[in-house]
């Protein structure tokens, strides 16, 4: 009797063990998103929380009803087409595409799975979509026009330094859509009457260089492009303009708020956020070429007076009407 009893113990030990896995099978199955990012994840924290606060207003939870699979290229654009690959390998539901050179790579590595992507040009021109409205295809995601407004940028930063004629440009050679912000910035330059001096870097080595370029040429200023080794840079990018003492105008607030002089453009975390808003309507079913690409409404001039009294300048009240945010 004993000796039955022991048998019936383990049997029910086991069938107890057991249960967890049977429950598991019974489980739907969790999406997968593919978060593609060009740089690295620590200089991209914040934009990554934005986009999983998007997915939760949509009703996922990274962990609970979404998995993510994250893929960082470490500022080496030509690693993104094999990390691309490497998503649509693993049949990922969606990818995020975190900036212009990572939408490039995964429409280049897929047809068919979703993409929602954040880009600084024209979708339309660069043939991302079909058109903003109808995008057609598998992209659709948001578009912070930045080079379209790269002409506003160099008019404010103008009235903050009337004075100036040579302007510095920070520039990555190995962006793939540096040849169109190029052309707007000339565009904008002559209308202005000022001269572009454009500096490249694409590595940490190669920022220390160019602002040590920047003070021997004798550039009045210095505009930074809409970058994402840039975006992700930026203490160290701002720092180094501090200890150059160059008054340097930004894309993003994020950029003033490390300490930054000034900058003119869309918020980069609301951008992140829409585009984590967008991939939870795509997992419930919706098409991407139904989603029009989303455009800014609101661009936001930040000023750090802090940072103009440091560098000798006096901000024109002017210019401190109209910013939308004046860091003291």
């Amino acid at each position: 009797m004993l000796g039955i009893r022991r048998r019936e113990f383990i049997t029910l030990l086991g069938g107890a063990s057991a249960w967890p896995l049977v429950l598991l099978a019974q489980q739907p199955t969790v999406p997968v998103i593919g978060f593609l990012g060009s740089t690295s994840a620590e200089g991209y924290v914040p934009f990554v929380a934005a986009f999983r606060q998007g997915l939760k207003e949509g009703g996922y939870t990274e962990g609970q009803n979404v998995a993510i699979e994250y893929r960082w290229a470490g500022d080496r654009y030509d690693r993104l087409p094999a990390l691309a690959a490497d998503l649509v390998q693993r049949r990922v539901a969606v990818i995020a595409a975190a900036s212009g050179p990572s939408t490039r790579a995964a429409k280049a590595a897929t047809s068919t799975i979703p993409i929602v992507f954040s880009t600084g040009v024209d979708p339309v021109e660069t043939g991302l979509v079909a058109s903003l409205n109808r995008p057609g295809g598998n992209l659709t995601g948001v578009t912070n026009v930045s080079i379209e407004i790269v002409g506003k940028r160099l008019e404010l930063f103008r009235q903050l330094l009337p004075a100036a004629k040579v302007v510095a440009v920070l520039t990555n050679a190995t962006q793939p859509a540096l040849e169109t912000q190029v052309k707007y910035l000339e565009a904008a330059a002559r209308i202005l009457d000022l001269r572009l001096d454009f500096l490249n870097a694409a590595t940490e080595g190669e920022l220390d260089l160019a602002f040590t370029s920047v003070a021997e040429r004798r550039a009045d200023a210095l505009l930074v492009t809409d970058d994402p080794f840039f975006v992700g840079r930026r203490d160290q990018i701002v720092a180094l303009a501090a200890r150059n003492a160059v008054p340097a105008i930004y894309t993003f607030r994020d950029f003033t708020a490390a300490g930054g002089l000034m900058s003119y453009a869309a918020s980069l975390v609301d951008m992140y956020r829409q585009i984590g808003l967008y991939t939870a309507r795509i997992l419930k079913g919706e098409k991407p070429a139904d989603l029009p690409v989303m455009q800014p409404t609101k661009f936001e001039l930040v000023i750090n007076l802090k940072t103009a009294r440091a560098l000798g300048l006096t901000v024109p009240p002017t210019l401190r009407a109209i910013a939308d945010e004046v860091i003291e």
